[in-house]
């Protein structure tokens, strides 16, 4: 694995760097001590297996309290460094725009997969005041950088200014590979910095960045390139000519007053700000507002492409050295779905941030597109000729759009480049940083045509590496890991290799949120080299398609069907993506379709990289996926003598279902037993199992439960007065009594928001828009079908805490939290085996609007906030080690056993605790809190390690 070491880093910069003399108080502090050699392999071997390709760990950043300093560990990648057998590679997320959480997502995923004793990274981060802080990889793992930015001082080394990090870098690493979205990372920033400094990087030149990054001067230059593109008008700051825009619009063909315009900041990435607007007044006000909001102070102002398709490619630079050999990778199609009346089908729906990085059915990638050919090849040779022309270097991310014959296409595109005999293709955002989330499009693209998260990162850190001599050396022997066929992956278990099948998707509204925890466990349990591991998916019932409720599945699950998937077929945001690309894949013209793309580009890939001795080949091989009754593949199962990993939220994963099937036949799988399982699904039958813990410091909360059917045809006003008669409170909280994961969720505080709620399940809506109800709120997913039975309970006050990154009084970061209440909602995971259960480290869930934790907030990367461990200022060690305690009582009364996550409110003081609900199979996501709390363990426990746990646990069942 990559040497995360932040010791070794800044151990050798104490030791010798004449240029970097600020180590922050804090982090390196008179109790922080380096450990003997001794002491460093007996700390490793507590949480490494001989077993694994990869060292369990290897951070040398112990986490500590949150208002305590942090013991710097060396670790064996400092001798390495010294024999200069690795590469040293600066990783840097972070900055100021508002994509800085997607950073973190994309960091992450740079961190997980380019691991090999050839490499160490260092971790860095610029926050939203171009501060930069050396900090441990398991920062890197937060949800959010709320979730560290107020304890930065006290838990990393800070640099007293940019060039101070610049010196730090020059003396430190030996390549940076930025992972900076949008302002500072793409805008030619953080390039400078470098360039000044000397410092290697991977990616594109600053003055090159500079140009690209701005819509703008992109677009004149595109023009001047001879590229078709779409007219637009620029809106700079105060300088606002509404004349000349009306004349625009008249030029262009527009209505003054109604024409359909594109309106985006020219400087802001990820759809951030972008808006559709009608006529010049609207679009004015538009600009205006993005102004204002500080978003960006020049705006463009573009026509609508109506009637086209969207589709983006990705650029992979396989030249040497100076010389550029550009190379698109199989481009993806972006379609805009919506399904039936319960899906608001928006007017002026776009490829906006929400759809980008949420896991939505109201959008479909297509790779390759359903375009012709000649259209598809214009599109790669379209991009490879831009990515030339504009000076881009290593890899990018190039979208456009695809405008049939049949659509009204500008007169002033004849000639240019993007004309085919199908239609018009225009180019029209160049990504510098291309996301690198784990199911980008640059995995998608890249697993299409045979590489692995991992080669395809290397490939670009190799390929940088050969336009600095000094780095040349690295190159020579390959640092690529060979990667086992899947060709034979259900033949008899071969000595000393295990299989493991990683299963995820079903019916439930949690089954979006499932595939994201069963692709991750999946990539990270690819660290082994004595385990096998392959990802299935349970796909949605012929019920869940029709809409009928999932409640109705008992004598139907032997009819369920289960896909075994192929890398690249993994890689999608929703399970009905994943198996429309399955049946995609097995219909033989488009196979065959896909099969020629996919040949022609590894061939142009091939006559570059063929130079590079340090390219070993393509590790993804071309497969099909195959398709199984769930009787069949729990059978097969059993006669490979695999270990299933469950990884289905709620349905048939969470209620008992699938274990009892898996138990019937001996197959050992993870997380709690059919009958745990089965009690902590019914939250009713949750509380009435905990109810004699009540004299031990363990509450329940009252609840009622009401059927669907009464709640549509009683009156309204009649049930609001029952229940809170009943329940003895004045507002109340609505969830589904079989679902979970913040679905369906709400709270009410009148009998007109229980109205609105009554009304959503009555059309079936898919969500409930912001602010609905009479207090404010986020966006509500619906279960969807509805659920038939709902539970209402009291809904409980805490205080709300606020987290800060800016200053108070010029020297303090602050968490803000008055304690009225003294309760507070934590959420904690518990592992181990059953009636042995431990409690990892509570975090501390806060709220970024409304009063509940949001779909995104429970599972999105870069939303969501959670204090891990809880800070001292709201929880003291006492308290907080009584909470533990109950949890870990909680666990084992429940017959808990593998691994398991409780939500629930606790006394700051007394630690008591009350139980919201227990989820046997948790989320799984890479910003899972599961992993920030089993990060904050003594010694950290990586995602590769613990989720490596989790199935040892699980193989052992009936050992």
């Amino acid at each position: 694995m990559a040497s995360l070491a932040f010791g070794s880093n800044l151990s050798s910069s104490l030791r010798g760097s004449q240029n970097d003399d600020v180590v922050r108080t804090g982090l390196v502090s008179c109790s922080a001590k380096f450990l003997s050699l001794n002491q460093k392999l007996k700390l490793r071997s507590c949480h490494s297996s001989s077993s694994e390709r990869t060292t369990s760990s290897g951070a040398g950043f112990s986490r500590a309290g949150a208002e305590e300093g942090a013991v710097v560990v060396e670790d064996r990648a400092e001798e390495e460094e010294e024999r200069g057998k690795i590469l040293r590679v600066g990783l840097i997320c972070g900055g100021p725009s508002a994509e800085r959480g997607i950073s973190l997502n994309s960091a992450r995923s740079v961190l997980d997969h380019i691991q090999g004793d050839d490499l160490h990274v260092s971790c860095y981060y610029i926050d939203s005041d171009l501060n930069a802080y050396a900090i441990s990889p398991a920062q890197v793992y937060s949800n959010t950088p709320a979730d560290f930015d107020f304890k930065l001082e006290s838990l990393a080394q800070g640099f007293g200014s940019l060039s101070e990090f610049g010196k730090h870098l020059a003396a430190s690493v030996d390549i940076v590979f930025p992972a900076i979205h949008g302002q500072f990372g793409e805008d030619g920033g953080i390039q400078a910095l470098l360039e000044k400094y000397n410092v290697p990087f991977v990616g594109t030149g600053a003055t090159e960045c500079r140009q690209a990054f701005d819509k703008y001067d992109a677009s004149l230059e595109l023009h001047k390139q001879e590229f078709v593109t779409v007219p637009n008008f620029l809106v700079q700051g105060s300088e606002v000519n509404e004349l000349e825009l009306s004349k625009w619009f008249v030029r262009n063909q527009l209505d003054p007053n109604s024409g359909k315009v594109v309106v985006k900041p020219t400087r802001a990435g990820s759809s951030i700000g972008v808006t559709v607007a009608y006529g010049v007044t609207d679009s004015l006000k538009k600009a205006k507002e993005i102004i204002l909001e500080g978003i960006d102070d020049r705006v463009l102002v573009e026509i609508f492409l109506e009637g086209g398709s969207e589709f983006t490619a990705i650029v992979l630079d396989v030249g040497s050295g100076l010389d550029c050999h550009p190379v698109v990778l199989l481009p993806t199609e972006v379609e805009l779905q919506f399904h039936g009346s319960g899906d608001v089908r928006e007017k002026d729906a776009i490829f906006n941030y929400r759809r980008k990085y949420l896991p939505t059915q109201q959008v479909v990638y297509h790779t390759p597109p359903r375009f012709p050919i000649d259209v598809i090849n214009s599109i790669r040779e379209g991009a490879s000729l831009l990515f030339q022309r504009l000076g881009l270097r290593d890899f990018a991310r190039i979208d456009g759009w695809f405008l049939p014959s049949s659509t009204n296409v500008f007169s002033s595109s004849e000639g240019k480049h993007g004309r085919t005999e199908s239609g018009t293709i225009l180019f029209t955002d160049i990504n510098l940083i291309s996301g690198m989330e784990q199911t980008s499009f640059l995995f998608q693209q890249a697993s299409k045509v045979g590489f692995s998260h991992s080669n395809i990162l290397r490939t670009i850190i190799r390929r940088a590496c050969l336009r600095f001599p000094n780095l040349e050396s690295y190159n020579s022997v390959s640092g690529h890991l060979t990667r086992r066929s899947n060709a034979c992956r259900f033949t008899k278990v071969r000595e000393a290799v295990r299989k493991v099948f990683v299963i995820f998707g079903g019916d439930t509204s949690e089954r979006q949120v499932s595939l994201m925890s069963g692709t991750n466990v999946w990539l990270n349990l690819q660290a082994f080299d004595d385990i096998e591991v392959t990802p299935c998916l349970l796909a949605p019932s012929m019920d869940s398609l029709s809409g009928v409720s999932s409640d109705k599945k008992d004598c139907e699950v032997s009819s369920r069907v289960v896909w075994s998937l192929p890398y690249s077929l993994v890689l999608r945001h929703t399970t009905e993506e994943v198996l429309a690309t399955c049946l995609e894949a097995i219909e033989p013209s488009r196979a065959a379709f896909t099969s020629h793309l996919r040949n022609q580009v590894m061939n142009d890939l091939m006559g570059g990289l063929k130079e590079h001795g340090w390219f070993t080949g393509f590790d993804i091989g071309d497969e099909l996926p195959m398709r199984f009754s769930i009787e069949e593949w729990i059978k097969l199962a059993k006669e490979v003598q695999a270990t299933v990993f469950i990884a289905v939220h709620g349905g048939i994963g969470e209620d008992g279902t699938l274990q009892s099937l898996l138990e019937a036949e001996g197959v050992p799988y993870t997380g709690p037993g059919a009958t745990a399982s089965r009690t902590c699904m019914d939250k009713v039958a949750t509380s009435l199992a905990l109810n004699q813990l009540a004299d031990k410091g363990v509450l329940t909360i009252k609840k009622d439960v009401r059927r669907k059917e009464d709640l549509l045809n009683l009156p309204i006003p009649n049930i609001w007065r029952e229940l809170t008669s009943k329940l003895q409170c004045e507002t109340l909280c609505v969830k589904p009594a079989r679902d979970g994961c913040s679905t369906g969720v709400a709270r009410l505080c009148c009998a007109d928001d229980l109205a609105v709620y009554v009304k959503a399940l009555k059309e079936c809506l898919l969500r409930i828009p912001p602010n609905s109800f009479s207090r404010a709120h986020g966006m509500i997913e619906m279960p969807n079908p509805p659920p038939q039975l709902l539970i209402f309970e009291p809904f409980i006050e805490t205080d709300e805490i606020i987290i800060s990154s800016k200053s108070t009084n010029n020297s303090v970061h602050h968490l803000m939290w008055k304690g009225h209440s003294r309760w507070v909602e934590v959420t904690v995971g518990v592992i181990g085996k059953c009636g042995l259960m431990h409690s990892l480290m509570p975090s501390v869930t806060v709220k970024e609007t409304g009063d509940i934790l949001s779909l995104e907030e429970k599972f999105q990367g870069g939303t969501g906030i959670n204090l891990t461990p809880p800070p001292a200022s709201i929880m003291s060690n006492e308290a907080l080690e009584r909470c533990k305690q109950r949890i870990e009582l909680i666990a084992n009364t429940l017959q808990l056993e593998g691994f398991s996550r409780i939500d629930a409110f606790v006394d700051v003081d007394s630690g008591e605790v009350l139980i919201i609900e227990v989820n046997t199979v948790p989320g799984m996501t890479p910003s899972t809190v599961l992993i920030h709390q089993a990060l904050a363990k003594q010694p950290p426990m990586y995602p590769h390690q613990f989720f490596r746990t989790l199935l040892d646990l699980g193989s052992q069942r009936f050992s």
